[in-house]
């Protein structure tokens, strides 16, 4: 018989960090060490809604990072998914009965034919996302300036991801 999990259990897995907070290629070790994992009845409760997909992957793990402190009327989490040649940090927020308000990944590393792009991003005690991309086009970490691009979201008070 399968588990089936409450929202506070859920949000539970991540442990409220205050902000700034970098995510970048390997912050997913310092964290994944320090939280428990997340059930696999829990993944298909609660993320795969948000991620839009309804079964897993023998290649597929996801890591809770943290829940964003201070934050009123919504919960912001954020967890760890590594796919294969796909690594990502997404960033979701729901309202206090776990309703999704909004998801976006966030944070990144993707291998797509030989190269190898990384975006990395800052969360600001505002609540600003400040997300710097770059691609190398030879796989390895020298990555191409003309190619790299920074770009931001915000998450609004309402939980929105803009």
């Amino acid at each position: 018989m399968q588990n089936i999990y409450t929202f506070p259990d859920f949000v539970a897995k991540f442990p409220p960090v205050t902000m700034p907070v970098t995510l970048g290629e390997d912050t997913h070790h310092a964290l994944g060490t320090e939280n428990e994992p997340i059930p696999a009845g829990m993944i298909e409760q609660f993320i795969f809604p948000v991620e839009g997909t309804d079964e897993a992957d023998e290649f597929t793990e996801h890591i809770p990072c943290f829940s964003i402190e201070g934050t009123d009327g919504f919960i912001a989490l954020v967890w760890w998914k590594a796919a294969l040649l796909n690594y990502e940090y997404r960033l979701a927020t729901f309202d206090a009965k776990g309703g999704l308000i909004a998801h976006r990944v966030i944070a990144y590393t993707r291998v797509k034919d030989g190269e190898v792009t990384h975006a990395v991003a800052i969360i600001d005690k505002e609540l600003d996302i400040h997300v710097a991309e770059g691609t190398s086009p030879d796989g390895n970490m020298s990555f191409d300036p003309a190619k790299a691009r920074s770009y931001g979201y915000e998450i609004m008070l309402t939980g929105e991801i803009e």
